[in-house]
């Protein structure tokens, strides 16, 4: 099985645009994911907009004062660094975790446990359903909470429950270049950058090269709008033959992308979509690459 993962380094270069073309072109695809549990949006793009929380997700836990023991002697508020403890009640989306309050308390029951006391909170939620291009699984924070990383790992691997001999894993990973990238590229196959032709956009393809690099064998990059700024695609493309990335391909701005969205469907729909027409020549040359091991080594056997 062959784990294809789609980043950006930043986010609006068209990420989740390519990941869903892709998904609708592979017929090896018979399962994906979206990694970007802060606003994940790959199921709007795939006409998979009725997804339904299957699981509670228990990132951290959070205090919880029980009054019946408390003596208001204010001491967790006191010493609170996060002013979390207001009028003896805990703010849940100012609390960190730390646990302070509940050493410092002095209030205990017939257990010794304190009066306040960190709890496992729901911090998200994940979900896996059958939908027509596949299995999906994906994920998203409560708002207000973190530890998207893990959260990534959790929704990875209930994919990963449920897959048997699938050819093709293909996973849209989160914006960026912290924590939840590494989530997202961690054990994949390859990984397809999506470059935009900005000075921002340059910059972080010149970090996300780098880190993916740590965590798998193979990378290329495909460029999109590259005709914005054709200086700044040259410059990119300059960037890629130093570091001996192959581009994949140039995908230009087109009108027929925001249709697309719209109606929730790939680009690649359209037949007449410049987009669409570049995004599948980047498809033709990305499985060459996915598969050269598989196709040498049937010529081996022939």
């Amino acid at each position: 099985m062959k784990q294809l993962v789609i980043l950006s380094g930043k986010g609006g270069t068209g990420k989740t645009t390519v990941a869903a073309s892709l998904i609708w072109l592979a017929k090896q695809c018979k399962a994906f994911t979206d990694c970007d549990v802060d606003a994940p949006n790959l199921h709007l793009s795939l006409n998979a907009d009725r997804l339904q929380a299957s699981n509670s997700y228990y990132g951290y836990q959070k205090a919880h004062l029980d009054r019946s023991l408390c003596l208001e002697c204010g001491r967790c508020a006191q010493y609170c660094r996060f002013a979390a403890i207001k009028d003896y009640a805990v703010v849940e989306l100012l609390c960190e975790g730390c646990s302070v309050c509940e050493i410092v308390c002095p209030a205990k029951d017939a257990e010794g446990r304190s009066a306040i006391r960190l709890y496992d909170s729901v911090t998200g939620w994940t979900c896996v359903a059958q939908t027509e291009h596949g299995l999906f699984s994906t994920g998203w924070l409560k708002m207000g909470n973190g530890a998207s990383g893990k959260l990534i790992a959790t929704v990875r691997g209930s994919l990963k429950e449920k897959i048997t001999d699938e050819e093709l894993v293909i996973i849209d990973g989160s914006p960026g270049t912290g924590c939840p990238v590494m989530a997202s590229v961690t054990g994949t196959d390859f990984a397809l950058l999506v470059a935009e032709p900005t000075l921002s956009g340059l910059h972080d393809l010149s970090r996300i090269v780098p880190l993916v690099r740590r965590f798998t064998p193979h990378c290329a990059v495909c460029i999109n709008r590259y005709d914005q700024s054709r200086k700044l695609a040259e410059r990119i493309i300059e960037y890629c033959v130093e570091e001996e990335v192959p581009v994949l391909g140039l995908i230009p701005y087109d009108p027929a992308v925001i249709t697309a969205v719209n109606s929730g469907r790939p680009v690649v729909e359209f037949p007449d979509s410049p987009a669409g027409l570049a995004i599948r020549n980047v498809w033709r040359r990305l499985q060459s690459l996915l598969f050269e091991e598989k196709r040498e080594k049937k010529e081996k056997e022939n």
